[in-house]
């Protein structure tokens, strides 16, 4: 599996409009590595959550290598696990907020 394809394959079955609206949120991920790219999950929005590119001003920003995201999605890495180690990072314009947001997400990244 490839990022690419945990954002256009994986993730979305994940998302429900009431995990959405539960969540809520605009998020940007930067994935790094051979495989990587940018893609955007706007939670705020009623479908279509998950786009590639990159969302301007997005409140919570998730970095992580390749296969580590992958990992991530296939269930065999933690992702609180992996933000310990340093293998994922999290930033964003209010930083408290930010990770608060990061950890919202564990209902559809796992």
């Amino acid at each position: 599996m490839t990022p690419r394809e945990t954002f256009e394959q994986k993730l979305p079955v994940k998302i429900t409009k009431e995990k959405a609206q539960k969540i809520g949120g605009t998020y940007q991920f930067k994935i790094t590595g051979d495989s990587g790219g940018d893609w955007s999950m706007d939670l705020t929005k009623e479908a279509d959550w998950i786009s590639e590119g990159v969302l301007e001003g997005a409140a919570c920003v998730i970095t992580c290598g390749d296969a580590d995201w992958v990992a991530i999605i296939e269930g065999t890495l933690n992702a609180q696990m992996a933000f310990m180690g340093g293998k994922l990072k999290v930033t964003g314009p209010d930083a408290s907020k930010a990770l608060s947001m990061s950890l919202k997400l564990t209902s559809i990244l796992t």
